[in-house]
């Protein structure tokens, strides 16, 4: 995407042109598995998904001790048995500054360049007020520039289209980006989103205050609806009366269900490529089949495809 682009710039700049590749990138968000069985699946989206030579995947961390070590087992083994750069979450959650940031110091000891940095959902779940640790990082702003003092790291940070469900209003939302970016960010990940103009917007606004870094749009194909809408109310993200009726009456139709998502995710995706945008974040849920075919709809190809042809 165009440092400068902006919606009015997009909408009279040249459509892009639909299944062509020049220029795209993608990268995808995945969970570390709690089970065998989904360990299994995610290594399964893992190979099904690295041949189209992202720019990174990201692997979520949550603050159970347990769940930081199914992280680093995960971001590790990505680093050791794929060419693919992983990017690994790091939160401010029930951890000192020192754990935090020996965490940070084992992931650059394995490899790992490139650390997604968030404040982290309250322990007692989202919509509780938010208690930073005692000896901790305070605010996502404080673990970027404790990230910047450790290594050289890409450190990606949150955006939020629709603003942060605990923000006041987009404003103060963007003053808490700029204080990211000025602490040593480099690229933001948007929350996920429905209506294109709401990114779209958002952008503007971004790059009214000057702020030049990568804004990356954040989709989620709809693997479950009910799950997806239930999410979206927690996370502040709007789900418009067209969605949800386009998938009324498919909680028992999984096949269909699966279709409508594909077309959903589709049809966002190839109008935002028309509009200009270029890079795309997915949040994959662990599962690779429709992020692969919307990926194949933007012309990406598995590597060794190309080396056939």
């Amino acid at each position: 995407m165009s440092d400068t682009m902006t919606l009015q710039s997009i909408d009279s700049s040249p459509r892009a042109s639909r299944g062509t590749c020049e220029g795209m990138s993608v990268s995808f968000e995945f969970f570390p598995p709690k089970t065998e069985a989904m360990e299994a699946t995610l290594w399964e989206s893992i190979n099904r998904l690295a041949p189209l030579q992202p720019s990174f995947v990201s692997v979520t961390y949550g603050a159970g001790g347990s769940t930081r070590e199914r992280t680093h087992a995960t971001v590790a083994r990505i680093v050791k048995e794929t060419p693919i750069k992983p990017a690994a979450h790091l939160t401010c959650v029930a951890a000192s500054c020192a754990e935090v940031d020996a965490v940070a110091k084992a992931y650059w000891e394995a490899g790992v360049r490139h650390i997604v940095a968030l404040r982290g959902d309250p322990l007692e779940g989202i919509g509780t007020a938010f208690h930073p640790h005692p000896q901790g990082y305070a605010h996502s702003t404080d673990l970027v520039a404790g990230l910047r003092k450790i290594a050289d790291f890409e450190i990606s940070v949150s955006a939020y289209p629709e603003k942060h469900p605990e923000s006041a209003s987009i404003e103060s939302d963007l003053d808490v980006l700029q204080a990211k970016i000025d602490a040593g960010a480099t690229r933001a990940i948007t929350q996920f989103f429905f209506e294109n103009d709401t990114y779209l917007r958002y952008l503007d606004k971004v790059r009214a205050r000057g702020i030049t870094i990568p804004i990356l749009p954040g989709i989620v194909p709809v693997q479950n609806f009910k799950q997806t809408a239930n999410f979206a109310k927690k996370a502040g993200a709007s789900i418009p009366p067209w969605l949800a009726e386009r998938f009324e009456g498919l909680d028992d139709d999984p096949q269909t269900r699966r279709l409508i998502a594909a077309t959903v995710a589709a049809e966002q995706v190839l109008d935002l490529v028309d509009r200009g945008v270029r890079d795309f974040h997915f949040y994959t849920m662990n599962r690779a089949d429709l992020v692969y075919a919307i990926c194949h709809l933007l012309g990406l190809r598995p590597k060794l495809e190309k080396e056939a042809a």
